[in-house]
């Protein structure tokens, strides 16, 4: 059953992780809203700098944090950022050498999100006239890489390991199991300790790929600090682990001083998530914080502890005594309802309403996690009445007990020996052979309570549903939280350019020569844009023509005339793919249609762009 049970905890570890790589890759809270000069602007003179504007707090540190690079690719920026936020709004900036030539540069950047997350993007604009440029960005930003994929997975044990960790001391403390449990737990507190500080470890050398930031940057940063804080934290809890399973610590004062340093290393270790992750940013971070705080607990407390009673009533040499598993099902119980006031309130925090809650990643996520915990809940049920039913288990100690008094058992009856009535050999053999018949006794009794019998299949239900709520768990902190995902999306749709529409009569003289050109122009902002012209004739039918020319004109900025011949796709329809807008304003297009050798006209219109 041992071997079972290990089989069936590695399988469910390594379906989580599964789940947790399948969510993708962490996404980003910040975002860029706006920028100075802003993305595709010609500007008449060289800018002393390029700023930039976040939604949220961002962190831009490294050599490569933000570049300016000339159409050569050589970068013209002095690699000095500034922090010019004020009044609420995030800049950042870095200055520009002086005097730079004409032409298209390239802006890259990448920051860290104040919820630790890496954001990256570029954008070009140009001084005097748009011109060719021999930049190549990367395609795949930080996160997106093997090394996001890999820190993105290593979180998942970083948690488990916590809640083993805490979840055992937590049973120690409050459910006193007795001594003959003590070595059960102990093991499962340094497996949790061992998976927790390897998993840490793992996350603070990835760091830097996975921002794409150098070690020493990482350092510089919240969540390099938060790592290293509690890297220290987890080499305090191992003196911590080690006092509390010694001989030593089974005094009531012992148990009262150790207890006393728990509650602080507990909510210290919560504390490097809760101030490195979602609940530090956002509305009401002050209240999230300690919330998040008494929920990372409250998980601890519920499921590493289920996860201690789980292994007590699978390797425990000796039957979980009712009163220790009825204290347990009290903590679980007040756990759950921590988890539950904090939870709602994250909710609420991180989704704000019901739309939300389903069109986002986040949202569906929690609605998974929500369902799951719902059925943990249910299962929990099942346990606490089977633990009702349980009967205690034989009075006096096991016989293995480390603090049992000496009662030498009953003298075997002699057996002849072979090699003589001394023999080292036949003396050890016969201690192997009355262990296994205590083992053997002491299973049969535990195992003769039904109550235990079923108590122990739904605890490793419940533990079963814990590692997948635990795996969703570690993919919403790697999530856009839904509300802001929902506020971005409404403030990116009721912003939304719109395309461009006219309509220009026009009448070349000659034969076939009159009719209606339809200009689309999309989408209708400075930069890149898509023309679509199409000719009708007085019936509505598709009219031809023999040379279309099309000018913009800026007369606000002396810009232009900048000239397009669009490639002819269809009868009556032509397109030019690479019209550019460099400056907001009211632009001339002037439209030059020629149906015949002598038939040509040049009809102007004005058009807006914001």
């Amino acid at each position: 059953m041992t071997t079972t049970l290990s089989r069936l905890l590695v399988l469910l570890t390594a379906l989580g992780a599964v789940l947790v790589a399948a969510t993708g890759p962490a996404h980003a809270h910040a975002s860029l809203t706006g920028s100075s000069p802003a993305d595709g602007e010609v500007v008449a003179t060289s800018p002393e700098r390029v700023e930039l504007t976040f939604s949220e707090r961002v962190s831009l540190t490294g050599d490569q944090a933000l570049r300016v690079l000339d159409p050569a690719g050589e970068r013209v920026d002095t690699g000095e950022i500034t922090d010019l936020s004020a009044d609420g709004v995030v800049r950042h900036g870095v200055a520009l050498a002086n005097g730079l030539a004409d032409g298209t540069y390239t802006v890259a950047w990448q920051a860290i999100s104040a919820d630790s997350h890496p954001i990256a993007g570029a954008f070009t604009f140009s001084i005097g006239a748009p011109s060719e440029t021999s930049v190549r960005l990367p395609a795949q930003g930080p996160g997106g890489s093997t090394a996001g994929t890999l820190y993105d997975l290593a979180r998942f044990p970083a948690y488990a390991g916590f809640l083993l960790l805490t979840g055992g001391a937590a049973f120690l403390l409050v459910c006193r199991p007795g001594p003959a449990a003590r070595p059960v737990v102990q093991r499962l507190m340094l497996a949790g300790w061992t998976t927790a500080t390897a998993a840490t470890l793992a996350l603070l050398l990835l760091r830097g790929p996975y921002t794409g930031t150098g070690l020493r940057d990482v350092v510089d940063t919240k969540t390099g600090t938060a790592l290293l804080c509690r890297l220290l934290l987890l080499g305090a809890a191992a003196l911590w682990v080690a006092a509390l399973t010694a001989d030593r610590a089974r005094g009531r004062r012992a148990r009262a001083a150790l207890a006393g340093t728990g509650v602080l290393l507990a909510p210290a270790t919560a504390a490097t998530w809760a101030l490195a992750e979602h609940a530090s940013t956002g509305p009401w971070s002050w209240l999230a914080v300690p919330a998040d705080l008494v929920h990372l607990l409250a998980a601890g407390a519920w499921l590493g502890g289920l996860a201690a009673l789980l292994a007590l009533l699978y390797r425990s040499p000796v039957p979980v005594p009712r009163a220790a598993v009825r204290r347990f099902s009290r903590l679980a119980f007040w756990s759950v309802v921590a988890l539950a006031a904090t939870g709602l309130f994250q909710s609420w925090r991180q989704v704000g309403g019901w739309d939300p809650l389903l069109s986002t990643r986040y949202g569906q996520l929690l609605v998974v996690k929500t369902a799951l915990v719902a059925l943990l809940v249910g299962t929990a049920w099942i346990s606490r009445r089977w633990t009702a039913r349980l009967a205690d288990p034989p009075a006096g100690p096991a016989p293995d007990a480390p603090d049992a008094p000496h009662t030498p058992p009953p003298a075997p009856a002699p057996a002849p020996a072979p090699d003589g009535p001394d023999d080292p050999a036949r003396r050890a053999q016969l201690a192997r052979q009355r262990a296994a018949v205590q083992r053997t006794r002491r299973q049969r009794d535990r195992d003769r309570d039904s109550g235990r019998t079923g108590l122990r299949r739904s605890v490793l239900a419940e533990a079963a549903i814990a590692a997948a709520v635990l795996a969703v768990t570690t993919a919403l902190t790697g999530s856009t939280p839904a509300r802001t995902e929902a506020a971005a999306g409404a403030g990116t749709s009721a912003t939304a350019p719109q395309p461009l529409s006219l309509q220009l009569p026009y009448d070349t003289g000659g034969p076939y020569g009159r009719g209606t050109a339809l200009i689309d122009i999309t989408p209708g902002v400075t930069g890149e844009n898509v023309l679509h012209l199409r000719l009708e004739d007085p019936e509505g039918l598709p009219n031809g023509a023999e040379e279309v020319r099309i000018a913009l004109t800026l007369p606000a900025e002396d810009l232009g005339p900048l000239r397009y011949e669009p490639a002819h796709v269809d009868v009556g329809h032509w397109v030019a793919d690479d019209l550019r807008l460099p400056r907001p304003g009211d632009w001339e297009l002037s439209l030059t249609l020629r149906t015949s050798e002598i038939d040509q006209t040049t009809e102007t219109t004005t058009l807006t762009v914001g």
